[in-house]
């Protein structure tokens, strides 16, 4: 099964996939990726456009290797904000779509204490355009200690 999880940034995306994905299952997640392919002492958020475009290459090159193994493995992909192009490219793969959201006013706090300034905006969009842009399950959830 392909589950595709999204969520604004901090809402708890990695602690649903830590709770749910067993050790053989595959894990497809960007800051993962980034931080895989960034030397020593890079941020865990890096948004470097390079290190960022190189990451999101290698997403899609794993995505559709994984694909190919839904058969015997669980795929997990984090996309915080897929377009109407990968949404349509998930149904087709019949994946399940999981929208992780604890609200507003802690993914802000989460963000303030953990995150880049530049996640706030991200934030903002999220819950502007692609949160209220349709209706989409909420998966409220506890996670991590922040």
């Amino acid at each position: 099964m392909l589950y595709v999880v999204t969520g604004p940034p901090a809402a708890g995306k990695s602690t649903w996939i830590e709770a749910r994905a067993r050790p053989t299952d595959i894990v497809i997640d960007l800051d993962r990726i980034t931080r895989a392919l960034t030397g020593p002492g890079a941020p865990g958020w890096n948004h470097d456009p390079v290190a960022v475009q190189v990451a999101q290459r290698a997403r899609y090159a794993a995505l559709d290797e994984a694909c190919k193994h839904l058969d015997t493995v669980d795929v997990y992909l984090i996309h915080t904000m897929p377009q109407a192009k990968a949404r349509a490219r998930y149904r087709r793969l019949g994946a399940e779509i999981v929208t992780v959201d604890p609200g507003e006013a802690t993914v802000r706090e989460r963000v303030a204490a953990m995150r880049s300034a530049a996640m706030d905006r991200v934030v903002t969009r999220w819950y502007s355009d692609y949160r209220r842009g349709g209706s989409r399950p909420v998966t409220p959830q506890a996670s991590r200690n922040w």
